[in-house]
């Protein structure tokens, strides 16, 4: 037996005393061998596994083959809170759940948004709506973790953040910017991948990173010699046994010097852009979020996240939710449009989701609450296939009627986009093989 079907047994066949069927337990009982167990366990696991291998190499075949260009930046638009599909991109107006709000026609003949959503809605011909998301983790937090990491949260691992996987296959060592950045609020963390590939959080787009610019009275050489008075101390220290941990210090410090110093960091002033085009993303921190992502990956960042906060509407649903689009809309629409004007969108990859839906059922403060059962996320860009809804719901949107997609589904179709093997591991400190998508199938109709 090879190493790696060892390391795929020690993960994926249970323990039969624990995790057996009654019936394997009766089986054993009347006399099958351990061993004989083992063998037929193995060979069903492996057959499992080797299929899913073989439907991502397919996947990613199918889109070489396609021509299509492998998405080089992701940016993630991050509805904190949880959107509302119902009131977005998978409206049900005139029936009871539904809302007040109407579906406007978009660009694609047949597909129906928010009518407040009317930029986006131009826009279709690049965006691919999955209206059939499902999950099961209705709590913030362990949904925040699901859909930043694809895995639900485990107390032995601190999984990284699909952004830290991405930086860590993308990002290169010379680069002068974090390989990694969020934008208004922090994403989540880098894990056992290490602060390396940790998101740089940028509190507003309006104002610059602190700390670019050294202190008054601080020329060249004065940095210098502090920087090699902190480096002796490191020494030092790492001769106690701390190598690890100096090291690890020493890198980022050491970028954080050469992002202090570079001529990139001019990609943080918006001052820079024209009047005309800010406005068109809108004068606010999610608008001019998103136009700073547009300056991070034309300087080659790997991955932006670009947060919107509000998006938890248990209360007065329908104004939060009707003000929120009237931000997102320029923010996200001129986005698209700014990436494709400049050669940038076939390869980025721009995703929109939340940590999950809201209830079809309006509460007694006219809110909807968690609802991880039905929800949707939008791809557009990096190759996607656009101009296409995915999956549907009910007529009152309680339930999944057609072609459901998981979470796992998902970063498995962002891996293949982005030109990454999903089934590809990385070791967490306990030795575990952690899969970039925990057994995801790549939706193939999303691909280009």
């Amino acid at each position: 037996m090879s190493p790696r079907v060892d390391r795929l047994t020690s993960l994926y066949v249970p323990d039969p005393a624990a995790a057996a069927c009654p019936r394997c337990e009766r089986e054993l009982e009347q006399g099958i061998a351990r061993r004989e167990f083992l063998r037929l366990s193995l060979g069903g696991t492996l057959g499992f596994l080797l299929a899913g291998r073989a439907e991502t190499l397919a996947a990613l075949a199918q889109a070489a083959a396609a021509g299509r260009a492998r998405a080089d930046h992701l940016i993630v638009l991050w509805m904190t809170g949880g959107p509302s599909q119902l009131d977005t991109f998978d409206p049900k107006p005139g029936v009871e759940t539904g809302g007040p709000f109407q579906a406007i026609d978009t660009a694609v003949p047949g597909i129906r948004i928010s009518e407040h959503l009317p930029q986006v809605a131009k826009a279709m011909r690049e965006l691919a709506v999955v209206r059939s998301m499902t999950s099961k983790e209705g709590n913030h937090q362990r949904a925040r973790y699901l859909l930043h990491t694809g895995y639900p949260p485990q107390g032995t691992v601190a999984h990284p953040a699909f952004g830290s996987v991405v930086a860590s296959e993308r990002g290169r060592p010379e680069f002068d910017l974090p390989s990694f950045i969020s934008i208004g609020g922090p994403s989540q963390g880098a894990g056992f991948l290490g602060v390396a590939h940790a998101p740089y959080v940028i509190d507003s787009p309006m104002r610059p990173p602190e700390n670019l610019a050294a202190p008054a009275g601080v020329d060249r050489a004065r940095a210098d010699a502090r920087h090699e008075l902190l480096a002796a101390v490191d020494r030092s220290f790492a001769l106690r046994g701390a190598q690890e941990e100096t090291r690890a210090h020493g890198a980022v410090y050491a970028k954080a010097v050469r992002m202090m110093r570079s001529p990139l960091a001019k990609a943080f002033d918006l001052s820079e852009e024209k009047a005309e085009l800010r406005a068109a993303y809108g004068q606010n921190t999610f608008g001019q979020g998103c136009l700073l992502a547009r300056r991070l990956v034309e300087v080659g960042v790997p991955v932006v996240e670009v947060n919107q906060n509000g998006w938890d509407t248990h209360r007065n649903n329908f104004d939060e939710t009707k003000g929120l689009m009237k931000v997102l809309d320029p923010g996200y629409a001129t986005l698209l449009a700014d990436l494709r004007s400049r050669g940038l969108l076939e390869r980025t990859l721009v995703v929109w989701m939340g940590e999950f839906g809201r209830t079809p059922r309006i509460n007694g403060n006219q809110g909807r609450d968690h609802f991880p059962r039905a929800w949707t996320a939008v791809l557009g860009g990096g190759g996607i296939r656009g101009g296409q809804v995915l999956g549907s719901t009910t007529p009152d949107g309680n339930e999944v009627s057609d072609r459901p997609v998981t979470v796992p589904d998902l970063f498995a179709t962002l891996c293949v986009t982005l030109g990454l093997d999903p089934t590809k591991e990385n070791i967490s400190p306990q030795g575990r093989p952690i899969a970039y998508s925990d057994k995801g199938k790549p939706v193939a109709e999303l691909l280009g």
